[in-house]
């Protein structure tokens, strides 16, 4: 059992967990002779075939970025040439706010606490750091290959298969395997990966990972780094306890590193953070105002049976924008799917009932445009992390008034602008004031008929 209780800290135990190498790159691009080291450095310890194209090697000196005051580039961080080649492929130069406020800590070892909404960068923010961390420090015994280096617990399985999809962009350039352990897909498939694959970075879900835990086909007692992601939505999904079951099976918190994020902070959530991570930074990257700054809200009160056809002129009328919309019972969702469909509107339905597979595929195809409109569920939009999403709907408000951020941080996410549009009836209309509390701000309402009629 983690100990809850922290000694003060003393000066010899609030030090980095491990010391980073020393910073190899030359200052200043005219230091020749340091450039040359660099490059014989490079030459002995970090040629693969990942890196080389043509006889040619691929050095930082390939990935100019100007320096822009006020942003950290990702070659001001001393990070290992492999994954800076990844980030370059990706198309990144410069750090978000959460990368820039993280990563100079994590990268020296220490535990992170992190409050950032999604769309923030933050899941490259811990993967940089733990491929970077595996990277400058390679295993120095042989272990079996079902002990995990780095572990990666998500929420939801789509949360869980994208961060895993990240993680192998950013590991395309050096040797690190990424395991992938959720329910709804084949369980003797990920057996067999976990037989036959380095389990350098596990991401999972937590009922399938305990599961495998349990049956010790996956090791974690060797775990150097641990991510818990979207710590709220654990919580309010019930998975404490299994993550509090997991986390027992890792080495002590005082060996491990343990970065921590989630969009809100509940006293729960306060109090297992403390538990969980040893002496931790603590970073917030979140707004002023709960909600994105870029999301146009509004709220359309509207009689129960107008919500459809005010909702159709609403797809209609912003003909081809990517829309998600959100209701609150599955019910709900498959009369919305039939409604939209029955309008010829290109749309999917995502939630618990949607088989595993085609919910991946029907995600892949809303990334890629093949889908326009996506009626989902709370519990399955909380994993849809898709850029350019360009509006958000609320069919019916949420229960919750937290889940409202998370339903409308759907859009406007990495500096892009979107719209959230919100049905309220009388039979939900007592949440506004509730939900403008969470929100830190009024919302603008305006009263909507059918005008077709």
């Amino acid at each position: 059992m983690e100990n809850q209780n922290q000694e003060v800290p003393s000066e010899t135990s609030t030090k980095p967990k491990r010391t980073r190498r020393p910073n190899k790159r030359p200052k200043s691009s005219n230091d020749e002779s340091s450039r040359s080291s660099q490059a014989n450095t490079k030459a002995n310890n970090e040629t693969d075939t990942a890196e080389k194209t043509k006889g040619h090697i691929w050095s930082i000196d390939d990935f100019p970025v100007a320096e822009v005051e006020g942003k950290l580039r990702f070659h001001d961080l001393n990070l290992p040439d492999r994954v800076i080649k990844s980030i370059s492929e990706m198309g990144f130069e410069y750090c978000s706010e959460i990368q820039a406020e993280t990563l100079p800590m994590t990268l020296l070892g220490y535990d992170i606490i992190g409050q950032a909404q999604t769309g923030t960068g933050k899941t490259a923010a811990f993967l940089i750091a733990m491929i970077s961390d595996f990277l400058d420090y390679p295993l120095e015994e042989k272990r079996a290959n079902n002990f995990a280096r780095g572990l990666i617990i998500a929420p939801t399985r789509e949360l869980a298969i994208q961060i895993a999809d990240e993680a192998i962009k950013l590991t395309s350039n050096c040797h690190l395997n990424v395991v992938t352990l959720v329910g709804g897909l084949s369980y003797e498939k990920q057996k067999i990966a976990l037989e036959t694959e380095n389990v350098d970075i596990l991401v999972a879900t937590p009922g399938r990972l305990l599961d495998f835990a349990r049956s010790r086909k996956v090791q974690l007692g060797k775990v150097e780094c641990l991510v818990l992601d979207e710590a709220d939505r654990m919580l309010s999904m019930g998975f404490i306890p299994d993550v509090k079951s997991i986390i027992r099976m890792t080495p002590h918190k005082e060996t491990r590193q343990t970065m921590l994020f989630s969009a809100t902070f509940p006293k729960d959530i306060q109090a297992l953070a403390q538990q969980w991570t040893y002496f931790p930074k603590e970073v917030s990257v979140v707004p002023k105002e709960a909600t994105n700054k870029n999301i146009d809200q509004v709220i359309y009160t509207v009689e129960a049976d107008q919500k459809w056809p005010v909702l159709q002129q609403l797809i209609e009328k912003n003909g081809g924008q990517r829309t998600i919309i959100f209701a609150n019972r599955r019910d709900e969702t498959r009369d919305l799917y039939e409604l939209l469909r029955k309008a010829n509107i290109n749309c999917a339905i995502l939630s618990g009932e949607v088989a595993q597979d085609k919910r991946v595929k029907t995600l892949k195809n809303f990334k890629d445009g093949v889908i326009q409109v996506l009626v989902a569920t709370d519990v399955a939009g909380r994993g849809i992390h898709v850029d350019n999403v360009e509006l958000v709907v609320n069919y019916s408000l949420p229960e919750d008034p937290e889940d409202y951020v998370h339903r409308i941080g759907r859009t406007g996410r990495g500096g892009e602008t979107g719209k959230s549009v919100s049905f309220a009836s009388e039979d939900d209309a007592f949440m506004i004031p509730e939900i403008e509390r969470v929100v830190g701000e009024s919302i603008r309402c305006e009263y909507m008929v059918d005008t077709s009629l």
